[in-house]
């Protein structure tokens, strides 16, 4: 397994996992109320809502939903570990915009392919990437993610993971980038 490239982690960021798995802790009461065959998912949810209110979980097809929700709470409950996501689904109009950019900014259709997908080849308008952080819920994530068949992808991300159902815990090949990604 390919070991993320990534800085140390900062104090900061422990104490952010540390506020959080506090805050899950004192919403259970609550959220047992509510849920009580679900409350730690429940009340890990509102802490990590809290925690990162841009995050948009819409559009993700219900198993990546699933895996992501049910990896995350455990990684806080158990490990006391924050995943958070940066992107999930993206609108075809949107990962086209994000393409021509990076076209723009490379030079090239071939160059950009390295970094951003063009619509119809990208698992993120499919519903099933996760581009998360911090450094250490990617970490976190490569090294659990299997049990909720999420895998990281790409050698040059270590953010981007997608949801790969069926592959029976066993990672699918990782490439060097989105490029050498075989067209869906």
């Amino acid at each position: 397994m390919n070991e993320p490239r990534t800085l140390p982690p900062r104090p900061r960021d422990h104490l952010f996992a540390a506020v959080t798995l506090v805050l899950a802790v004192l919403l259970l009461p609550a959220a047992f109320v509510r849920r009580p065959g679900r409350a730690r998912e429940l009340a890990c949810q509102w802490a990590l809502r809290l925690r990162f209110p841009a995050e948009d979980l819409t559009g993700l097809t219900d198993g990546a939903l699933a895996a992501f929700t049910a990896a995350r709470t455990e990684a806080l409950w158990r490990h006391g570990q924050l995943i958070g996501l940066t992107s999930g689904y993206r609108d075809p109009v949107v990962q086209q915009r994000m393409f021509d950019e990076q076209v723009r900014r490379c030079g090239s259709p071939a160059l950009a392919r390295m970094l951003v997908l063009p619509p119809a080849e990208s698992p993120h308008v499919r519903g099933v990437a996760l581009d998360v952080r911090p450094h250490e819920g990617a970490r976190w994530l490569e090294e659990h993610g299997a049990r909720y068949d999420l895998y990281r992808i790409y050698d040059n991300e270590w953010w981007h993971f997608e949801h790969r159902p069926g592959s029976g815990g066993t990672p699918p090949p990782r490439w060097p980038n989105p490029a050498w990604r075989a067209p869906a």
